[in-house]
């Protein structure tokens, strides 16, 4: 199908020769010139394309209506407040672009298009911010997703934290597609597609709370097209949830009260990488309530598990995908993890921030 076309509504971009050590300034939130040569030479530099180029203070988005008539639109907004903001295996643009995208997947839907909004700190290297600029627009490339409006503003120094980055994102879904967090059913297989922790850990040695290195790395990836490829494979998804802030036992225990099921695991098949299994055994963290940014807990029924798991696995992001439980009856939604010693413990959602900053 042929892509919308938008003539004449290509700025220039001017690269403004940076000095050393250049800085956000005051005068970069004053809506002036100065505003101006921020967007266009900072911003539009890595994230620009033919509608946001347009300088516009919102995006028409017509041709894409009439190209989606009769599909379901889905919105999402997030906000990333990340600390510190590059870590191993991602950044907050990266985090801001995929979170956004697969907050928009989780219905099933393929994101399209996103906003974000910037506040900047009088004081934050430039530099820096053009780092995570040019990450976040390849997230942009991998997801096949553009921005198309956006907006900054300028904090006096001390009063926020460098970068704080807000996402809007926007998409469609085949009509008649049901997936969420209330469709979980007695007999339903739950999978997810790959370790857990890692985004948790890898934050934490960033910030020099391990007290030792280790290999961890951020799973913080797009996982639209993964969605895609499953939902081909297994029309009948009857579920689907990122586990990021308060891990996989804490989405559960949401997903099993929106159902208003019971949820039972297998500890022996949960995915842990032993790097991220070791350093909670060292800091006394439960992986289950550690966050993730590159994960997906699916729901479909028992016949169709091994299709889905099969479809999973031919994308990267869900090449050690595992079945980890089952959805065993109603209830008033309790999640139950059977462990490694036979016996059975019931998991609840995580009590307060076990991390706090962590996305």
């Amino acid at each position: 199908m042929t892509e919308p076309t938008y003539p004449n509504l290509q700025s220039p971009v001017c690269p403004l020769p940076l000095p050393a050590g250049a800085q956000i300034l005051i005068g970069h939130g004053s809506g002036g010139g100065m505003t101006r040569d921020l967007i266009v030479n900072v911003f539009q530099k890595y994230l620009g394309n033919a509608i946001l180029n347009a300088g516009n203070d919102s995006a028409l988005l017509a041709d894409e209506l009439t190209r989606h008539a009769g599909s379901q639109m889905v919105v999402s907004t997030d906000g990333h407040v990340v600390s510190p903001l590059i870590f191993p295996g991602g950044d907050i643009g990266r985090l801001a672009v995929c979170g956004t995208v697969n907050d928009v997947a989780m219905l099933g839907a393929q994101p399209r298009y996103l906003t974000a909004n910037f506040i900047l700190e009088e004081g934050f290297s430039i530099t820096e911010l053009e780092q995570i600029l040019a990450s976040m627009a390849d997230a942009c490339r991998e997801a096949e997703v553009e921005i198309i409006a956006a907006d900054t503003k300028v904090t006096e120094k001390g009063k926020s934290d460098n970068l704080f980055i807000s996402t809007t994102g926007i998409g469609w879904a085949p009509a008649g597609r049901s997936i969420s967090g209330q469709n979980a059913r007695p007999g339903d297989a739950v999978l997810v597609s790959g370790p857990l922790g890692n985004h948790g850990i890898a934050v934490m040695q960033a910030r020099g709370n391990l007290g030792f290195q280790s290999e961890v790395r951020s799973d913080t990836a797009p996982l639209n097209h993964l969605v895609r490829e499953l939902c081909d494979a297994v029309p009948d998804v009857h579920a689907l949830r990122d586990p990021t802030r308060g891990g996989l036992a804490t989405t559960l225990v949401e997903i099993a009260r929106q159902s208003g099921v019971s949820i039972l695991l297998d500890e022996s098949e949960i995915p842990i990488d032993v790097p991220v299994r070791s350093a909670c055994e060292l800091l006394g963290l439960d992986p289950l309530y550690l966050a993730n940014e590159g994960k997906v807990v699916v729901f479909v029924p028992e016949e169709n598990a091994e299709t889905a798991l099969a479809a999973m696995r031919e994308n990267k992001y869900g090449a050690q995908a595992r079945r980890i439980g089952q959805v065993t009856g109603r209830s008033d939604g309790r999640l139950l993890l059977r462990t490694a010693l036979g016996t059975t413990r019931v998991l609840d959602m995580l009590a307060g921030e076990m991390l706090p900053r962590i996305c």
